[in-house]
């Protein structure tokens, strides 16, 4: 995939060409893997096979070189008919953003090519057991001994568990913290059970436990401090994906709901002529829009590098994710009684919609990190 210029119309294109590889291949697919619970390894077939997974990634490395802009697009459209698959297809533009931005070469080299080609899997492990928003209190240890590191700790929550080759570890280094590429069959390496969650079933979670697990010395990303630092950057650029994968669930959620009330009848007149129903149709269309126009501008301050790229990305994550949690339970609320039902689109949404409140960051950190910005000598969000 050529890398995505600064055109909107070459965005719209490429958004129709995921919307339809979404609607024709993923969607047909997302009730029964809600129900199994995965893993999507389907999903990840097609994904690879439209060359999806390596979107996020360097071309010089394989990858398809897409900016931000194509990456929020093509999770939002994705997101608009399966969630968990959404999240399947973006893992690794998130994962290997700080090795791209800070590791060396000859890593890059050995990890990203596989990874953009579909033979590889990745995860990012941060949260630990006692709290993910708090990454200073992070336990998890890395030890130089002889010709290796030494990893102890447990890290919890993580998407692709087990089910991830390379996992890109941030680990308290000394007095600072500093991040390393560890892969799953590295020594001192296990993985917990898979969670079963609310929502986003279709993606696996679980702990990655280390217990002196030996990785090379040239597998650490970059120095051995300021490992907080870079995660910064990188969350700049993640929280805006997942931003676009919230959106994606408000946009399902309200497609659904108005195609809804569209078909069924109540005392012989189609939901759709009611003034309420129309009421709140067009309230959750306000929610929706303005959530992306405000996604668009932090992603269009992230491609520039704009200091204020942080807090908007920020401002992004918490209204989308806050959009999509409003949206979805509306669109049940739409649906009546059917909208109750396993199996019923927004029923799956409505799951799907809250974890996005809390992961990446909960909205409540979000909320902190604009006022910080706010109110801080410049006075810029």
């Amino acid at each position: 995939m050529k890398t995505m210029s600064e055109s909107w119309d070459t965005y719209e294109a490429f958004r129709d060409m995921v919307r339809r590889i979404a609607c024709d291949k993923i969607e047909p697919l997302a009730v029964d893997l809600d129900k199994t619970g995965g893993p999507p390894d389907a999903q990840f077939e097609i994904f690879r096979e439209n060359e999806l997974l390596g979107l996020g990634l360097p071309e010089e490395y394989g990858g398809g070189g897409g900016d931000l802009m194509a990456q929020v697009i093509a999770v939002e459209e994705m997101a608009r008919v399966c969630s968990a698959s959404a999240l399947t297809m973006t893992a690794a533009w998130g994962t290997l953003d700080p090795l791209v931005r800070f590791g060396s070469a000859e890593l890059k080299q050995a990890i990203i090519p596989p990874v953009a080609a579909g033979e590889l899997r990745t995860a990012w492990c941060i949260t630990e057991p006692q709290g993910g928003t708090d990454m200073a209190g992070m336990t998890t240890r890395a030890v130089e001994q002889d010709d290796c590191w030494v990893l102890n700790g447990t890290k919890r929550f993580i998407t692709n568990g087990s089910w991830a080759h390379w996992y890109l570890v941030v680990a308290r280094l000394d007095e600072d913290f500093a991040i390393f590429m560890v892969n799953a069959d590295d020594p001192g390496i296990c993985f917990g059970p898979p969670e079963d969650k609310m929502g986003l079933r279709g993606s696996p979670t679980s702990d990655v436990i280390f217990d002196d697990c030996r990785i090379p010395l040239d597998r650490i990303v970059g120095d051995r401090s300021g490992g907080l630092a870079r995660m910064g950057l990188s969350l700049t650029h993640s929280r805006p994906v997942i931003a676009g994968q919230a959106l994606g669930v408000a946009q399902g959620a309200l497609d659904q709901a108005a195609s809804y009330v569209k078909e069924r009848k109540s005392q012989g007149k189609l939901l759709a002529r009611y003034q309420l129903i129309q009421e709140k149709i067009g309230d959750m269309a306000i929610r929706v829009e303005s959530a992306r126009a405000l996604l668009y501008r932090a992603v269009d301050f992230a491609m520039r590098g704009d200091p204020q790229a942080r807090s908007l990305a920020s401002m992004a994550k918490a209204a989308c994710s806050d959009a999509a949690m409003s949206v979805a339970v509306d669109a049940v609320q739409l649906h009546g009684g059917y909208g109750y039902l396993r199996g019923v689109p927004v029923e799956r949404m409505m799951r799907d919609a809250k974890i996005t409140q809390i992961y990446e960051g909960t909205n409540e950190i979000q909320r902190l990190i604009i006022a910080k910005a706010l109110l801080s000598e410049g006075g810029q969000a």
